[in-house]
């Protein structure tokens, strides 16, 4: 099954490509809620290149590296990447106002639907904060 989150982020799309593939950024938005950060950011954008996002609880007590490999990269406006077994697919599309970001993704068994879906919507409405503030 496929999950999809999206939100229009007010800025040029430039700008909302860059935040979204530069690791400075990353570290910034790259969180759930706010007792979680993003510590480390790597990023190889091209197919076939790596990415990794080092993703912790900030009292320490748990963390997690979420990484995988680009499949596919039309910049400014595609990104495909595989991550374990499982597949994602941003789409970044000029709309009224700004850049509709859509990220689909493939599900997981071990959290329910909806908490795959807030939790990755709550990054993609970091995101948005994000670039809209800088």
């Amino acid at each position: 099954m496929k999950i999809t989150v999206e939100a229009t982020v007010a800025a040029p799309i430039d700008r909302v490509w860059r935040a979204y593939t530069t690791p400075d950024d990353i570290k910034q938005w790259n969180a759930a809620s706010d007792d979680w950060h993003t510590t480390a950011a790597t990023v190889d954008l091209r197919e076939g290149g790596t990415f990794s996002s080092r993703m912790e609880a900030k009292d320490g007590g748990m963390g997690f590296d979420f990484a995988g490999v680009y499949t596919k990269i039309v910049a400014p406006r595609l990104i495909e990447y595989r991550f374990g077994d499982r597949m994602a697919r941003v789409e970044f599309t000029d709309a009224p106002g700004g850049v509709i970001v859509r990220v689909t993704f493939d599900a997981e068994a071990s959290h329910s639907i909806e908490q795959q879906r807030g939790g990755w919507q709550a990054i993609l409405d970091n995101f948005s904060r994000h670039v809209e503030r800088s």
